[in-house]
């Protein structure tokens, strides 16, 4: 099965290359940098710049002529080569600038470039290579990057290279400053791990010892002969990296930053304002985050806010915690069913408007996403003295990008393909005008996909369980009844049902395509429906998940009687390839075959910080994972089960597909295994992702009786 529209899905990284993102805005709105490639299908992402004066663009640094790959005395064979590097390649992927954004510097094929953001004049410096994560220091002197562990500072003008903080010698490849930890960049979303002073004459930076965090190994059984990766992992129970912070100057010298790392081990988010340095530290447990401001002359620490839950203390809520320019702590503040903004430990939104990110704070205006209705993100601002107002209104999802009344704004919607990109000036009651005698865009070069969506929003059950419902475009009423896909992820920290189209969304109405009425659900646990909605699955994973999953199920055919719930199928990857394990083994009054794809099967076998957030620690709540781990589920299986995996997954060890199934044959339990080569977690962007969906398609067909579509559909 090789579909055009997964192909195009899978080679277009989900429609969204082409698309422009990452923006950043000149100080008094003269233009906007971002990222983009120059085609729907190119995966090369250049460095462009957008003039609001004339609202034209201007191409600042394309990594095919960088790299010389344009050159004419190029043979064939080595064309041929380099064209095949630059479609596994992505180009520029991030970039940094100074405060007056008159410089970009970013990496790329691991050597440092700078780019005049006025001239165009791109320069590669001679920095230690690997470059990985440059940022030019606010007033433009400098520019620091990690290389071979070390946390590194070069002038612009190239000249004075040099190590500020960097690991002993014999302490070997398993410390470095400078990169975040796999719990930070996996579990904590904080993916930076230095700051630089205002001033430019410091900077604040992790120190990550991996020493004590035990060895996984992970080889690559189609091929003997290749010796096994080795990764430092630290599953649950186990002991964490040990991360500390230090203040560097210029020159080499060290100040460590001092508080109590007995009691709080992880180290969520730090940064350096106009108030000085600051972290916010959380115990093991989860339970409790204190937010600290650092004395940079001598690392001491002052505790600024403190929360506390019996439950887990929420990480992802992108943005916070942040100052104002009168030092005012920006952050959220859990309330009950709410998790609010607020301004100096006092909130500054109403009951029910969930804060999703704070987007910018620009002096003491501060800019955040935030909605009602969880389906949707909308943009706000909050101002003293004239409080909080919405600054967009179609429905869907939106996002922005600030600087003083500068206001960069994505909208993307259920009912157009792709992302909407244009640039306005705020008003004072927050109106928006355009920059200029006309409306500026930033022009999307994404392709656009080969069907359109059939789908029914609706809210469902005594819960209000949000859910799209995916038909066939051929199908009509009085046609036979359709089995039903459910097609969900269902669990923390993701939402499938939102107001947008999404490249999730393009697959489950393929699957609907091909003859299947196919029904997503978010339920308990999944974000945007407040801290209540989310703590639910605290101590099981499993059945407030899988429970909700059942009631929309039965709830979505009393509206829709042409679904057949003598038929129903269920697929997922991950949590969901978890979820859809569960509900061949719980639930099969309700299920009647599954794909579960990259499930976690023992709750022990996955990072320390995620699991024990919803669990606890192990020692403490043992049963909790014994609730949430399918293992002693296997001799209940008595529907088709297809497990797949990729081989060389490292954030779901394939280790948990092989004990199922060996758990299954151990009680003898027929069931399918399709193990992915070479594959980690992340979906394929070539064929191989329309031939496991097909693979897949092939397997729900034939256990719950559906026949091919037999008239013409779109894809």
């Amino acid at each position: 099965m090789t579909s055009p529209l997964l192909r195009r899905l899978a080679r277009t990284r989900g429609f969204t290359l082409g698309a422009p993102a990452r923006f950043s805005v000149a100080p008094e709105g003269t233009g906007v940098l971002f990222l983009r490639s120059k085609a729907g299908d190119d995966p090369v992402g250049c460095l462009w710049r957008l003039d609001l004066a004339t609202g034209s663009e201007h191409l600042l640094a394309d990594p095919t002529v960088l790299l010389g790959d344009t050159a004419d005395e190029v043979p064939e064979e080595e064309r041929i080569r380099r064209e095949r590097a630059r479609q596994q390649a992505s180009g520029i992927t991030d970039y940094a600038t100074d405060t007056a954004a008159r410089m970009a510097a970013f990496a790329l094929a691991g050597r440092l470039w700078t780019v005049d953001t006025d001239s165009g004049a791109v320069r590669q410096l001679p920095a230690r290579r690997p470059v990985v994560d440059p940022r030019p220091s606010p007033d433009g002197r400098y520019i620091a990057y990690v290389s071979g562990g070390a946390l590194r500072v070069i002038g612009a003008d190239g000249g004075g290279d040099r190590a500020v903080a960097a690991p002993e010698s014999a302490e070997g490849p398993d410390v470095f400053f400078g990169l975040p930890e796999h719990v930070a960049s996996e579990s904590m979303d904080r993916h930076r791990a230095y700051w630089w002073a205002p001033d430019g004459e410091r900077l604040l930076t992790t120190r990550v010892d991996n020493r004590g965090v035990a060895l996984w190994y992970l080889a690559d059984p189609a091929d003997p002969a290749k010796p096994p990766r080795t990764m430092r992992y630290p599953r649950v129970g186990t002991a964490n990296a040990e991360v500390t912070l230090w203040i560097a100057d210029l020159v080499g010298n060290r100040t460590e930053v001092r508080w109590d790392r007995a009691a709080f081990e992880y180290l969520p988010a730090a940064g350096w304002d106009r108030h000085g340095p600051f972290a916010a530290v959380l115990s093991r447990d989860q339970r409790t985050l204190q937010v600290l401001a650092v004395d940079p002359t001598d690392g001491t620490t002052s505790l600024l806010a403190e929360r506390h839950d019996e439950r887990w203390v929420e990480l992802l809520v992108p943005g916070v915690p942040a100052r104002t320019s009168t030092g005012l702590l920006v952050d959220y503040l859990d309330r009950d069913e709410t998790r609010h903004l607020s301004i100096g430990g006092t909130p500054v939104t109403p009951d029910g408007l969930q804060l999703r990110e704070v987007l910018s704070v620009d002096g003491e205006t501060v800019y955040f996403s935030a909605a009602a209705e969880p389906t949707e993100r909308h943009v706000w601002r909050y101002l003293p003295g004239q409080g909080i107002r919405r600054l967009t209104e179609q429905p869907g999802v939106h996002s922005g990008a600030f600087r003083g009344d500068t206001f960069v704004h994505t909208t993307r919607t259920l009912d157009l393909p792709g992302s909407h990109t244009t640039v306005h000036r705020l008003t004072g009651d927050g109106r928006q005008e355009p920059v200029g005698p006309a409306l500026v865009e930033i022009g999307s070069h994404a392709q656009r996909p080969l069907l359109r969506l059939r789908v029914e929003s609706a809210a469902v059950g005594p819960r209000a369980l949000r859910t799209h419902l995916f038909l066939p475009s051929w199908h009509r009423p009085g046609d036979a009844p359709l089995p039903v896909l459910v097609d969900p992820y269902g669990g923390p920290a993701m939402q499938k049902v939102t107001a947008e189209q999404a490249s999730h969304t393009l697959v489950s109405q393929w699957f609907a395509e091909q003859g299947f009425a196919v029904l997503v659900t978010d339920g308990a646990g999944t974000p945007g429906r407040g801290p209540r909605w989310e703590k639910e699955i605290f101590g099981d994973l499993i059945g407030p998940t899988l429970d909700d999953q059942v009631s929309a199920l039965r709830a979505t055919a009393e509206r829709h009687p042409e679904l057949d719930l003598g038929r129903v199928g269920i697929r997922g990857w991950s949590f969901s390839g978890t979820l859809a394990a569960a509900a061949v083994l719980r639930r099969p009054d309700a299920f009647h075959a599954a794909v579960a794809g990259a499930p976690l099967i023992d709750q022990r076998l996955y990072d320390a910080c995620w699991k024990e957030r919803f669990l606890g620690p192990p020692t403490r709540y043992p049963e909790h994972y014994e609730m949430s781990s399918l293992l002693a589920d296997a001799p209940r299986l008595g529907r088709p089960l297809l497990l797949t995996h990729g081989m060389a997954d490292d954030n779901v060890s394939v280790a948990n597909t092989l004990r199922l199934s060996d758990a299954l044959l151990a009680a003898g339990k027929p069931h399918e295994v399709l193990p992915l080569s070479g594959m980690a977690h992340a979906a394929p962007t070539d064929d191989t992702f329309a031939r496991l969906l097909g693979h897949q398609l092939e397997f729900l067909r034939r256990h719950l009786a559906v026949r091919p579509a037999t008239v013409p559909c779109q894809a």
